[in-house]
């Protein structure tokens, strides 16, 4: 049985305007819809790329979006950030409305879209609780019945009767996710908003997401960038990227997709309009200038960094994550004390790592460059570090997270 359906919907938007922009735009739809013909402002627009300024105020956020989603299903809705995720969530939940297409749903939908999602911060959290019953349709009994389990689960029960304005964003996502979980909606859909919450909180809260799908036949759909979470949880996902959805289908074969579209080439695209910024990335092994890194062995990750002017005190990070996005080491030169001077024209900062000591494979970089009060530029575009096999077989498991990394830097001009 169908719990979701999604035919043609797509999602405009007109920058800077709240709404669908002015009265003239909308007596001039209102026309158009009079004789029969199509909305004029359909036909213009771009897709929603935020690496580029673009000539239109109109935004294309989701465009032509088919899918469908059984019941009982767990969805990874992946992507990247801007790819139409959340909007298409704010569309399923009735939040905003479609600008074409429809979307059918057989159920009630219990949304977690951001943080006090639907709650008072007036009332105290008992009474929000019998308030997004009540949207939900359920009687005071019913809430009742459940209200012991939601303030249990939640941890919050000695601040139950205080106004939930008065919560911790930690408490707030707790409670929020308490109640869309527990109260019987027959579809939960969940943002990012888990991130508020602490480790042990986003462990307990997937087992019970998993508990919903498997166990009581619910359907989940959820949103995150944590791809170990989203192939622990998800039997299949929708991948998205700048408002199109790109596949549907077994979660593997999803998170592939996304991390290929994640690994793009180590030459970056300059952001011209910025002093100083990220020009180029390049990785070898130290025995051999013309090889890639080499797992195990002495690595430079050398970085070109184009400046209009002179600026004192510049610091480094590169952050290098797995396909899953999940972060593994970061050599930074603040950790080491060391700062730069930057000067008109290119500079060249060369890291040297000692026994690199992720195992082969590819992985994601991100560059972070800046004072301590500063940042000039952070390019996280995708970047491409491949790892070739080891020689001396000393690759270490990342497996357990962090380790140190012995890593020195130089400047040159």
């Amino acid at each position: 049985m169908l719990a979701l359906k999604a035919e043609n919907i797509s999602k405009q938007y007109r920058l800077g305007q709240v709404g669908t922009g002015t009265l003239s735009h909308d007596l001039n739809r209102l026309w158009a819809q009079i004789r029969g013909k199509e909305d004029p402002y359909l036909k213009i627009g771009e897709a929603n790329d935020r690496a580029t300024k673009g000539k239109s105020d109109y935004v294309w956020s989701l465009r032509d979006i088919n899918f469908e989603i059984e019941q009982g299903d767990a969805v990874g809705i992946i992507g990247r950030n801007g790819a139409g995720k959340s909007t298409l969530l704010k569309l399923l939940s009735k939040v905003t409305k479609p600008t074409t297409g429809k979307i059918y749903t057989n159920g009630r939908i219990a949304s977690l879209l951001e943080v006090g999602t639907g709650f008072h911060p007036e009332m105290t959290g008992r009474e929000n609780i019998y308030l997004n019953g009540a949207i939900l349709g359920m009687t005071r009994k019913e809430i009742t019945r459940k209200f012991d389990e939601i303030v249990d689960f939640s941890g919050v029960e000695r601040y139950i009767d205080t106004p939930v304005k008065r919560y911790s964003s930690g408490m707030y996502v707790r409670l929020a996710f308490a109640v869309a979980a527990h109260l019987e909606s027959e579809i939960l859909i969940v943002d990012e908003v888990l991130a508020v919450g602490d480790a042990e909180f986003q462990k307990k809260c997937l087992g019970k997401m998993g508990d919903v799908s498997k166990g009581e036949g619910r359907t989940v759909l959820f949103v995150s960038h944590n791809m170990a979470s989203i192939g622990k949880l998800c039997s299949s996902g929708i991948f998205f990227s700048q408002g199109k959805m790109i596949a549907q289908g077994d979660i593997s074969k999803i998170i592939n997709l996304y991390s290929e579209d994640l690994v793009t080439s180590e030459e970056v695209t300059p952001n011209d309009s910025q002093t100083i910024f990220l020009k180029k990335l390049k990785a070898y092994s130290v025995s051999n200038p013309n090889t890639n890194i080499i797992s195990g062995e002495d690595a430079i990750l050398e970085l070109t960094i184009n400046s209009t002017k002179n600026q004192d005190n510049v610091i480094i990070g590169i952050g290098i994550n797995d396909t899953y996005n999940n972060r593994l080491i970061t050599p930074f030169s603040k950790h080491q004390g060391v700062s730069f001077q930057i000067k008109p024209g290119e500079n060249i900062i060369k890291c040297t790592i000692e026994k690199f000591p992720l195992k082969a494979g590819d992985y994601i970089v991100e560059v972070f460059v800046g004072t301590n009060l500063e940042r000039f530029d952070y390019y996280d575009k995708g970047l491409k570090l491949r790892i070739i096999d080891s020689y001396k077989n000393e690759a270490l498991d990342y497996s357990q997270g962090y380790f140190l990394i012995n890593q020195k830097w130089d400047y040159y001009d």
